[in-house]
């Protein structure tokens, strides 16, 4: 009886493993976001104090909370422009209809959850049934909402819900030991993450993602396609409402609260290694582009660049970002395929190089090497038991050469 021994790799391959996941597009963005922490707090070391830290936390939440909502949607193959809208005409609606009446709260809240998923269905069932690509459907939901809400509010700000309703976004537990308070956004953020991890490993989670990847190959196999992407859009408009819930605790009713958010979430997304045009990435990824973005943008304004550069900087990042991971998808692409391919896997191509060797039992020359009883043994099977093994084969699934191209506006 022997012993089975198993090589576990040792501490350099542990360590040349850990380099390779850093400079990959999904971990990149930890090693960025770990860098731009630290150059903060080089330039301002009362950064690095835990109290400061949380404040951080508490600023970016409602930023990570809608790049989290925008990823399902990127992931599945599709885009939602109307988030920044979203959350303006959400922060609206609590202002103008709570008011200075804590009663107000849960039923107006409970409304603005209603209309959030209300607003992904329109979206999503656009996108599904009538074949419009969401990037049309999005900025033109962008638009309609946001006249909406300067027609309502005049371009002013108006409205000032009850301060039960905005501690949601500015309050926290307090008294607490080192960290002095724990924001309610960092404990909303938190379960908002675990629920969207949780969520991405269940079968309907990776339904998202197989759907993004190739929507044919997921339909054949029995997904139904609009309500995987509809439920995308919904999952991107809720999410859009919880930021807009804290982001009335401190930034106010304002018809510009929410401008540039699509924006800003997008560029998170793709600053943490998720691929437009859907099928790969991961959620925990997209929350920490988040987190480097607003990271950056702060040691920018700590180094006393304008933040007229913002936009700039933002469309920088996406460029950069999308060419960093197809680049290296491209490149694990080739090192698949002159890895892959063996002598015996592609037996279509064999033949004409097996025919051509004077060996091969295909060539002219082995036909002639063939002894009689050897033929006499390979003869075919009757005709009845060729028809009968044809009949029960499966149909061959048509192909799909184009399947991605032409279902990006909807499956």
């Amino acid at each position: 009886m022997t012993a089975v021994t198993t090589d576990r790799p040792g501490f350099g391959q542990r360590l040349a493993d850990l380099g390779r996941a850093l400079v990959s597009p999904r971990g990149a963005v930890f090693l960025l976001l770990i860098v731009l922490l630290v150059a903060i707090a080089l330039i301002n070391p009362s950064f690095a104090e835990p109290s400061q830290f949380i404040r951080f936390i508490q600023r970016v939440a409602p930023v990570a909370i809608v790049a989290i909502g925008q990823y399902f949607v990127i992931v599945g193959g599709e885009f939602d422009l109307s988030m920044g809208s979203v959350v303006t005409t959400q922060v609206v609606i609590a202002g103008n209809l709570i008011g200075q009446d804590d009663a107000k709260s849960l039923p107006v809240l409970l409304l603005m959850l209603a209309f959030g998923a209300f607003i992904g269905l329109v979206n999503g069932l656009i996108v599904s049934f009538l074949k419009v690509p969401s990037f049309i459907v999005t900025l033109g939901m962008m638009l309609a909402l946001l006249g909406a809400t300067l027609y309502w509010t005049g371009g002013a700000a108006t409205g000032n819900p009850a301060d039960g309703f905005r501690e949601i976004g500015r309050g926290g537990i307090r008294d607490l030991p080192v960290i002095d308070i724990l924001p309610w956004s960092v404990l909303v953020l938190a379960i908002v993450l675990a629920a969207a991890i949780w969520f991405s490993k269940r079968p309907f989670g990776r339904t998202i993602i197989a759907l993004g990847d190739n929507p044919t190959t997921a339909r054949f196999s029995g997904t139904r396609n609009w309500w995987v992407k509809t439920s995308t859009f919904m999952i991107s408009s809720l999410s859009a409402t919880i930021a807009g819930v804290l982001l009335v605790g401190y930034a106010g009713v304002h018809p510009s609260v929410g401008r540039g958010y699509e924006f800003t979430a997008i560029t998170a997304v793709v600053l943490g290694g998720v691929v437009l045009g859907g099928g790969r990435g991961w959620v925990v990824a997209a929350a920490a582009g988040a987190f480097a973005l607003e990271a950056l943008f702060t040691l920018l304004n700590f180094a006393g660049v304008p933040s007229t550069y913002r936009d700039a900087v933002q469309g920088a990042i996406i460029i950069l970002a999308v060419a960093y991971s197809a680049t290296t998808f491209r490149a694990r692409r080739r090192g698949r395929g002159i890895e892959a391919p063996s002598p015996s896997s592609d037996p279509v191509a064999d033949a004409p190089a097996e025919a051509s060797r004077p060996d091969s039992p295909t060539s002219p020359d082995a036909a002639t090497q063939i002894s009689p009883p050897a033929a006499t043994q390979t003869s075919p099977a009757p005709a009845e038991e060729r028809d009968a093994e044809a009949s029960a084969r499966p149909a061959p699934i048509p192909s799909t050469q184009r399947a991605d191209n032409e279902t990006k506006g909807g499956s």
